[in-house]
């Protein structure tokens, strides 16, 4: 790309609104100049006119985007076929394990949630389509990382804030590395409460006709109901079946 077709003021008005998340949902400029790195007069224009397109309220104090933002994501939803085409087997697989079942695709450090079945809440966060995890301690991320080039996932890790969310969280970049290989080869991920305590998970990669990986599946489950170690013998039969019919209508 040459450098005079990158807009940078389009740029600086993303960045402000990925400032904005479930725990800052409401923002000071600021606060938004802080978490951007973008001067306070930048980030009050893009502030600005977020509100006046109708994408954020504004109290005089702070921002807060409104349900018209939703709009963006929508656009990415409607022009993939991937959130149609897997929620009916994700619904499938949910029914027939009894635990909720989710599906995800992997976006620079983090993963994606693009469809969802719930049986229950199985976290303490409320996910949905367009939540967001760390790619790294997430059992979706560890198959989407383990599907790539190593020095691709290595990179992923470099720019990855490798915080524990648990005492269990995997942080260490070589052991990660070695739990990317060891999912690439049995074909599964399994998440002993890294994420939440409480909560374990089991993950396979959704695959297309041409062997490419473009999503993941998972199941996750209360670690009182299902442990880690018998998440494989439950519940892998049951995703590896998902699996084999996402490959037969995934071009």
């Amino acid at each position: 790309m040459r450098e005079t077709d990158f807009v940078s003021g389009f740029a600086r008005g993303l960045k402000v609104i990925e400032a904005f998340e479930e725990t800052r949902q409401r923002l000071s400029i600021a606060q938004a100049a802080k978490l951007t790195g973008l001067d306070r007069a930048t980030v009050r224009r893009s502030l600005l006119t977020l509100a006046e397109l109708g994408y954020a309220d504004y109290d005089g104090k702070f921002f807060a985007l409104t349900p018209k933002i939703l709009r963006l994501g929508h656009a990415y939803l409607s022009a993939t076929p991937l959130p149609v085409l897997i929620q009916p087997h994700l619904d499938q697989l949910s029914e027939k394990a009894g635990q909720s079942a989710s599906a995800s695709v992997l976006d620079s450090t983090e993963i994606v949630y693009i469809a969802r079945a719930s049986q229950r809440r199985v976290m303490s966060i409320n996910l949905t389509p367009g939540s967001r995890l760390p790619a790294f301690c997430a059992s979706m991320g560890r198959v989407l990382l383990a599907a790539l080039p190593e020095a691709d996932a290595r990179a992923i890790l470099a720019r990855t804030d490798l915080k524990p969310k648990t005492p269990n969280t995997k942080t260490d970049v070589e052991e990660l590395v070695v739990e990317f290989r060891r999912v690439r080869e049995q074909g599964y991920a399994v998440i002993d409460q890294e994420l939440e305590i409480g909560l374990c998970s089991i993950a396979v990669p959704v695959v297309n006709d041409r062997g490419q990986t473009v999503a993941a599946i998972n199941i996750g489950a209360p670690a009182a109901h299902a442990p880690a170690s018998e998440m494989p013998d439950r519940y892998l039969p049951l995703l590896k079946e998902t699996q084999k019919a996402l490959r037969l209508v995934l071009r």
